[in-house]
């Protein structure tokens, strides 16, 4: 059997989009399961579209994301370079075959010219295809045509009529008429390749097996399977991933919010919720896995037959519930690791002082996490662990540091806490059930008052355990603040 190769091309041209990072995820997916290889390549042959940054932002989000690969940057490999930029001299020898068994063209047709001929076939009411003026010009008309220094392109001659057909490993067989299809350009007036002829070529020269993708290059697979035949190449296989649509069904796009991987980590996404997120937009598990699975186990079930044809439905709020599944179920060393810089951002450590106070802001984060579902969540619900209060809410102040008595009750919650030598969960916790008993009032009338006190807030993980990661001396501070606070309250 021949061994499984797969490549993902992203052109750098910007950041790693998601549905980019789907792909790239498919591809892995397919070569872990099968034993095989997945190449990473760089196609930045366009360089009006590429931006200077964007590569290293593609290798950072797939390595962010625990998308390795065998071969490509950084990696080597026996197939380089992997950057078409470095592969100029495969494209001319390829494009220098066609042209010499008469499969290909040079082709002297000015921008002019062809403007001309879109024009006059746009005003007939058909679809733009070459009209074929140079495809028999005779050798020595190219060859006077080169000497008088003519930077031509070169065409590959597509047949006039029949048919191709594309058999999918997703869809099935899709058929494609050639007289719907053009020349297509292969080399450019300027000696570049043409994305068609550069990934045909690099796909071969790489020997990639099976070629997913998302299903835009559909249309593509006719012209790119007639230049495999064309050159002698054997095939590959094919297979087509549907779209991701936004939830109002048109074409993902900024104005539906983050779409890259970058964009979505900055939002305090975790990777392991991104590629859950990911593999179920397109593909499902089997019925007794839940929706919450490592990449793991979707290796020993992931099969291209199981791919969905149809357009999968971009849906942040599935998102952003996983991520909030992952953040309550990570290791909480490695959950730090990431909740660091947004704790960081926010003002509430920093560099310098995070390894110092390593244990308790371990301890912050285990106590808070079950209640967020993004790491920026996450940071403003640890802000008053970190930050004195100075401010507490205000729908809690009206109900309940208006209360009649208020101060004298937290004072005594204050003059009992002061009294506890170990101050854990179970002794802070006894201090207010036997007020509560003593004074015979409901726990709500003091445990409601000490939190807003004690967090600024009406709601928080449990109050005993807040008590104690923030310490005595700061809950007998804060008990004090909050005292004078209602106090001056009363007076004004």
């Amino acid at each position: 059997m021949e061994p499984v190769r797969v490549r993902f091309a992203p052109s750098p041209t910007g950041y790693l989009h998601i549905g980019g990072a789907r792909t790239a995820l498919y591809n892995w997916f397919f070569a872990r399961q099968n034993q095989g290889k997945m190449i990473l390549r760089i196609e930045d042959t366009d360089s009006e579209r590429i931006k200077e940054d964007s590569v290293g932002q593609i290798l950072d989000s797939l390595e962010w994301l625990g998308i390795d690969w065998d071969e490509g940057p950084g990696r080597g490999g026996d197939f380089g370079p992997y950057y078409q930029s470095q592969r100029k001299s495969f494209y001319t020898a390829a494009a220098e075959a066609l042209l010499q068994s008469g499969r290909a063209y040079y082709c002297f047709c000015t921008e002019d010219e062809l403007k001309a001929e879109r024009e006059r076939q746009r005003e007939a009411g058909v679809p733009f295809r070459y009209n074929r003026k140079c495809r028999d010009l005779s050798a020595s008309e190219v060859h006077k045509r080169l000497e008088q220094g003519l930077e031509p392109v070169v065409r590959i001659k597509l047949p006039d009529s029949g048919q191709t057909v594309v058999n999918d490993l997703i869809r099935g067989n899709v058929s494609f008429d050639f007289d719907q299809l053009d020349d297509l350009i292969i080399i450019k007036s300027n000696g570049l390749p043409t994305y068609n002829f550069a990934c045909v070529v690099d796909d071969h020269e790489m020997q990639i097996s099976h070629v997913i993708r998302a299903d835009e290059h559909l249309s593509n697979t006719p012209k790119q399977q007639f230049l495999y035949e064309a050159l002698g190449y054997p095939v590959p296989q094919f297979a087509h991933i549907s779209m991701i649509l936004a939830p109002d069904r048109s074409k993902l796009s900024k104005r539906h919010g983050a779409t890259s991987v970058s964009e979505f980590k900055d939002m305090g996404c975790l990777p392991e919720a991104i590629i859950n997120y990911l593999t179920l937009l397109g593909w499902s598990p089997p019925e007794e896995q839940s929706e919450i699975f490592t990449p793991e186990q979707t290796i020993c079930h992931f099969s291209l037959d199981q791919v969905s044809k149809t357009a999968a439905v971009y849906d942040i709020n599935k998102l952003i519930w996983l991520n909030g599944q992952y953040i309550n179920s990570y290791g909480l060393e490695k959950l730090a690791s990431h909740a660091l810089p947004f704790l960081i951002r926010e003002g509430l450590i920093d560099n310098d002082t995070a390894d110092q106070n390593h244990d308790y802001i371990l301890s912050v984060i285990s106590t808070v996490r079950e209640r967020v579902k993004t790491l920026p969540e996450l940071a403003e619900a640890s802000r008053y662990f970190f930050k004195d209060v100075t401010e507490y809410d205000e729908k809690g102040r009206e109900k309940y540091f208006r209360q009649k008595g208020i101060e004298a009750l937290l004072a005594k919650c204050r003059d009992r806490l002061a009294d506890i030598e170990v101050f854990n969960p179970e002794n802070t916790e006894k201090v207010y059930r036997d007020l509560i008993e003593e004074l015979s009032i409901k726990g709500g009338l003091i445990i409601h008052p000490t939190r807003l006190a004690l967090t600024g807030r009406t709601a928080s993980p449990g109050l005993f355990d807040v008590m104690v990661i923030l310490g005595k001396e700061r809950c007998l501070n804060r008990l004090d603040r909050a005292i004078r606070f209602i106090k001056a309250e009363k007076t004004q």
